[in-house]
């Protein structure tokens, strides 16, 4: 579990996070929405470590990480595993290699081990068969796949996904959807989306939070939002003809 506690960060004279106190659990997915400028995505960084509040806490499993000395917070970044909005993966390094590559890093585990658990989480993604292959080789979904596999080598306890969906169509969407659902509920992991994808709001929205203008506007879940009298969520979710559509569809249900 990440709680956040009031937390403000400004750059200079903009205020940018105005107070913002959320708790994100274990085995959900945990997603933050808004638009683009709203403040979620300096709200993602800070509590991965990225930049540092102005004010506030950020306790992970009641441990205050913006307390922490460098050395504290290094070790408790081992602890997360990050997707993010590219693949970011080694264009030089093959599927194998890449998702061996914390393993390298941080692991004290032999090849042989180091190896068998690349291959375990290639096999959990439905990618073994690629292992050998080179990151150019592969779709775009199937690249995502294997950032995510890359992302659990290490057995975090908190996940952090930046847009995974981003680039993708909408049915391979789906699957990456599913997929860090699946495994954030297997894993019992605390996992943080950051995404506009209203797809991903409907279908694995454990847990919402909307920012809005660097407040903290709304939250609830997946079954709340075609139903919530807030506003500014209505005109943000529902902002196409189809996704309006929907929600008539939903509640009619």
């Amino acid at each position: 579990m990440i709680e956040v506690q009031n937390i403000h960060k400004s750059f200079e004279d903009k205020d940018v996070l105005k107070g913002i106190t959320t708790t994100f659990p274990a085995g959900q997915t945990n997603l933050i929405i808004g638009q683009s400028g709203s403040g979620k995505t300096v709200l993602m960084k800070c509590i991965v470590g990225l930049l540092e509040p102005t004010s506030g806490k950020i306790l992970y499993d009641g441990r205050d990480f913006v307390g922490m000395g460098k050395r504290e917070k290094a070790l408790l970044r081992r602890e997360m595993g990050m997707i993010f909005q590219s693949a970011a993966l080694f264009d030089s390094m093959t599927v194998l290699e890449n998702v061996m590559f914390p393993l390298d890093m941080f692991s004290a585990m032999t090849l042989r081990d180091r190896t068998r658990r690349a291959q375990q989480c290639l096999d959990r993604v439905n990618l073994l068969d690629a292992q050998k292959k080179y990151p150019d080789e592969i779709s775009g979904g199937m690249q995502k796949r294997v950032a995510i596999a890359r992302a659990i080598a290490l057995n975090p306890k908190y996940l952090f996904c930046d847009e995974p969906n981003s680039g993708l169509d909408p049915k391979t969407s789906l699957v990456i959807d599913a997929l860090i659902h699946d495994i954030t509920t297997e894993y019992q992991m605390t996992t943080i989306i950051n995404t506009h994808d209203m797809n991903s709001v409907m279908g694995i929205g454990d847990s919402i939070i909307f920012i809005k203008e660097g407040f903290q506007e709304w939250t609830g879940d997946k079954t709340q939002v075609a139903t919530s009298d807030n506003q500014a969520l209505t005109d943000f979710i529902f902002a196409s003809d189809l996704l309006k559509k929907a929600r008539q569809a939903f509640v009619q249900v």
